[in-house]
């Protein structure tokens, strides 16, 4: 399958045909950033479907809100996304990489402890 602006790599081995449908009534931002020399980012309408090439360990990430304020909503691996049957094993690898990215921005997102101000005198 052609893309315009950023065609998969042909140097890239077991490219997979994916859908994703935005069922929200916002805008969303679906990028895939985890594939080396490869950046992918679409954006999907409120009921538009999304139809791409990428790699089974790919990630789609969707990023919903106003343009400013855009937040990850969501993170997919694309094998689940896939308009053909993929082998389970892959299935569970890629569901291991997305429970450890998102472990990963959890933890970075944890509150900061901040110390208490201090009284100077003038």
């Amino acid at each position: 399958m052609s893309q315009i602006l950023d065609p998969f790599p042909n140097d890239k081995d077991g490219s997979i045909l994916c859908c994703y449908v935005n069922a929200t009534s916002q805008i969303q931002v679906a990028r895939i950033t985890n594939i080396p020399n490869w950046y992918f980012e679409r954006v999907v309408f409120p009921g538009q479907r999304l139809v791409f090439e990428a790699a089974p360990e790919a990630i789609l990430e969707i990023h919903s809100g106003m343009m400013a304020s855009a937040i990850l909503s969501d993170t997919i691996p694309c094998a689940k996304l896939s308009l053909h049957k993929v082998e389970p094993a892959k299935v569970a690898v890629e569901r291991n990489k997305v429970t450890n990215i998102r472990q990963m921005r959890k933890d970075s997102l944890e509150p900061c402890t901040v110390a208490s101000p201090v009284n100077v005198a003038v």
